[in-house]
């Protein structure tokens, strides 16, 4: 018998619990040469803000040991050219879309977030809280769990589709703002967001990158994802996450579903192996098919 791979994290349904993660992967259209993006449980677009971003100047990615840093700054087309000339395009694909949502101040995240709540055809929005809060200084949204409340709050009442709160790494201990984000109103809990970094060429003694700090992502971040995942979980056992941070093969992802994860992301391997998402899809099925596993909700959380 097929094992049966669909997850439910809440009231958001997915035919498996493989996605890629905004930013990663363009809005979705560019990789449809390489995936069949119906196939995976979700496409995660990059992170749309109210007014188009040129981003940051470059150099704006430098390669690491296990992993890059990437200073991109949002850079999108801003979420009406999203709605106008993307999404359309998007639905044609059969993808289940998951829009992520970026601001620089509470309200343009209750714009951006009402903007695509009312388009349709967007299965959830994802709450990138890792912006810096322009208002608080450039404070990250994410770090305080008073300022990760007040976005959460805001949003959810602007809209009823599913809420995903993704959350920096940046705070040290990210507990207590994912108990702020689901008392607020998300629904579900997305580990981990990029950790801030700094790299220096030795050859110009300059940084690698123009805005000096960047977010370190990839394979170097995996044990830190996933010990931030295990402590949510433990932390909020009834609430569903994501986990996501240096997943390069079939194996890095069912090692975060063992360890609590509903659904996990694909991010930075994109870059290297742009069909990794779908491979991750079939080696899933095969591995639950040869150790007698039914669904993969028999394997959540059993590590633990």
């Amino acid at each position: 018998m097929t094992p049966d791979v669909q997850v439910s994290l809440g009231k958001l349904h997915l035919r498996n619990p493989v996605m890629v993660a905004a930013g990663t992967f363009g809005y979705g259209l560019e990789y449809r040469d390489w995936v069949d993006l119906a196939q995976l449980g979700a496409v995660v677009t990059k992170s749309l803000t109210l007014a188009p971003r040129m981003g940051n100047p470059p150099p704006r990615v430098a390669e690491t040991p296990a992993g890059m840093l990437n200073a991109i700054g949002l850079q999108n087309d801003g979420v009406d050219a999203f709605l106008v000339e993307t999404l359309p395009r998007l639905r044609e694909t059969g993808a289940t879309v998951i829009a992520s949502v970026a601001g620089e101040t509470v309200d343009e995240y209750v714009q951006v977030a009402a903007k695509l709540a009312r388009a349709g055809g967007v299965a959830a929005l994802e709450l990138n809280l890792s912006c810096p809060n322009q208002a608080r200084g450039g404070m990250e949204f994410g770090v305080q769990p008073d300022l990760t409340a007040q976005v959460v709050a805001a949003v959810r009442q602007t809209t009823d589709l599913p809420l995903i709160a993704k959350l920096s790494p940046n705070a040290g201990d990210i507990t207590p703002s994912a108990q702020a984000a689901v008392d607020a109103g998300a629904d579900i809990v997305c580990l981990i967001n990029t950790l801030l970094g700094v790299a220096v060429d030795p050859s110009t003694r300059q940084f690698r990158l123009a805005s000096k700090v960047g977010g370190l992502s990839g394979p170097a971040i995996k044990p830190i994802a996933q010990y931030h995942l295990w402590r949510v979980r433990h932390a909020l056992p009834d609430t569903p996450l994501i986990g996501v941070g240096g997943i390069s093969s079939v194996e890095d992802a069912i090692e975060f579903i063992l360890l609590g994860a509903h659904a996990i992301q694909v991010g930075t391997a994109n870059y290297v192996q742009p069909t990794l998402a779908t491979e991750i899809v079939q080696g899933l099925r095969d591995y639950l098919t040869a150790h007698g596993f039914e669904s993969v909700g028999a394997i959540r959380g059993v590590v633990g």
